[in-house]
């Protein structure tokens, strides 16, 4: 695997990132990795989701990495970088090599790695310094109300580790995710601006559903993949032409227009998702004073 050709998809779940990949993967000398979770074996939550829920003035997120680092006997102390690094880098790399099947020569092969665990994006980009970053962002409101539906009965997310949410605990819910969108989105932006900008590209979902095909050829030339098939695989792959039984309330592909958040959350859960994520909305360039002013 060349390092150069190695791309991670960064952002959050529910941000069009599986329906990216899967374009993607159908262009030829594409490998794609679905979901390794990385960042969540290598990113555990500091504190842990019921503590931070528990604390009656919920602290600042973050995650084991950063908190640890400076003590010794942590296993990725960064006194020890140097005797866990390159082992690491050597092993993530030969997974990925592991995933290049029907005949696709791993020394030619761009991997795309669409990477849930985004949190620890600075970790995983700083271990291969020539990969490329595609920062995939989503307005935060949208991401929280397809979770929502995710965590609801009759889900496509249920037999996979989500549950039924309660009434009551629908806000609690909302404020911790609007936290984790909010924590997500800042350390991606971290890992996108330590790269060069011939290696990085920071794509609106919103943009991505209006310029696809336009923005699925800047990735190919970023990673060195004819993007001749491109037109096609856009045709293939909208929204409208999924099977109606595929995609819907409660299904994994749910909604594609943007800003649905308005009609399926109630003014308070409105008022306690703002009242989390409205600093890092505001920051990313999406209006939120009116939305603040309705739902206070």
């Amino acid at each position: 695997m060349q390092e150069n050709r190695l791309a991670w998809i960064f952002g959050s779940s529910r941000s069009g990132s599986t329906w990216l990949l899967k374009m993607l993967s159908e262009l030829e000398t594409v490998v794609p990795v679905d979901d390794p979770h990385l960042g969540h074996h290598l990113g555990v939550w500091r504190p842990i989701p019921l503590a931070w829920a528990a604390c009656e003035n919920p602290p600042q997120l973050n995650t084991l990495l950063e908190v640890k680092a400076g003590e010794p006997g942590y296993f990725f102390a960064e006194r020890y970088r140097d005797a866990w690094e390159e082992p690491l880098r050597e092993l993530i790399r030969a997974r990925f090599e592991a995933q290049a099947e029907g005949g696709v020569d791993a020394a030619a092969a761009a991997f795309v790695v669409k990477e849930p665990g985004s949190h620890v994006a600075p970790f995983l980009a700083g271990l291969f310094p020539r990969s490329k970053v595609i920062f995939l962002l989503r307005d935060g409101r949208d991401v929280i109300d397809s979770w929502l539906d995710a965590y609801s009965e009759g889900s496509w997310a249920i037999p996979g580790g989500a549950f039924p949410v309660s009434e009551e605990g629908r806000i609690p819910l909302i404020r911790w995710l609007s936290e984790v969108w909010a924590f997500r989105s800042r350390e991606v932006r971290r890992a996108y601006e330590a790269r060069a900008e011939e290696d990085r590209i920071l794509i609106r979902y919103e943009d991505l559903r209006a310029e696809t095909e336009t923005l699925l050829t800047r990735i190919c030339e970023m990673i060195e993949v004819d993007p001749g098939p491109v037109p096609e695989v856009v045709a293939a792959h909208r929204f409208e032409k999924q099977p109606r039984t595929a995609r819907g309330r409660h299904r994994f592909v749910r909604r594609a227009q943007p800003g649905g958040w308005r009609d399926n959350l109630s003014p308070a859960e409105q008022h306690a998702m703002h009242e989390v994520m409205a600093e890092t909305l505001a920051e990313f360039g999406y209006e939120v004073e009116s939305q603040l002013a309705a739902a206070g």
